[in-house]
């Protein structure tokens, strides 16, 4: 039996990573499960046996993304000798370079989910509500961080500090997208530096 489960979960990542790209590349609601399901190699039959809704997968999908994006996150963060000043735009340096590189794997999909799911899917909407509100309080964690260091002097509320920057970024990657060039994400990172008195 534990066997089966076993299985039946390497079976469910399996649809979720394949899907990925995928809907990075297409969207939500354009890509049909049949698409998935053969691209994955499933039987198009199976996959309420691994997810209750296409809703349900959704979910799934973006639990997955922000899992790992905040153990990365955690990484690019993590004390490692360097001021905390400079692990945070260690963060937005890479994350401009992510999302002007060719690799789909690497963009944001809150960017490309956020607009269109919200409206769509109440329980998918909460899931990305929860991941960029774990994003933030990362963020702020650095940035407090950085003024017990010394690094990071006169910011108030870092809360506050972290949710100006993070939508300023994911503003920045939505114009990036529609303009196709890296201008409104360069602007950002100098802002950035501007807003935590880097410049």
């Amino acid at each position: 039996m534990l066997i089966m489960k076993t299985e039946s979960s390497c079976v469910r990542q399996h649809i979720i990573d394949t899907a990925k790209p995928i809907i990075l590349g297409k969207g939500y609601a354009a890509v049909g499960l049949s698409e998935i399901l053969s691209a994955a190699d499933v039987p198009k039959g199976s996959f309420y046996h691994y997810f209750k809704s296409k809703d349900a997968f959704g979910e799934a999908l973006l639990e997955h993304y922000f899992d790992e994006y905040l153990a990365q996150l955690d990484a690019l963060m993590a004390e490692d000798g360097t001021p905390a000043a400079e692990r945070l735009m260690r963060y937005w340096q890479s994350w401009g370079h992510h999302q002007l590189c060719d690799n789909k794997e690497s963009k944001c999909l809150v960017v490309k989910l956020g607009g269109e799911v919200c409206d769509l899917s109440e329980a998918m909407r909460e899931t990305l509500n929860r991941g960029t509100d774990a994003i933030i309080h990362r963020l702020a964690g650095c940035i407090e961080a950085g003024r017990d260091d010394g690094s990071l002097t006169d910011i108030d509320d870092a809360r506050a500090t972290a949710e100006t920057l993070y939508q300023m970024w994911l503003g920045a990657t939505l114009l990036s997208k529609i303009r196709r060039d890296d201008v409104p994400l360069a602007a950002a990172l100098q802002a950035t530096r501007q807003l935590l008195q880097l410049a």
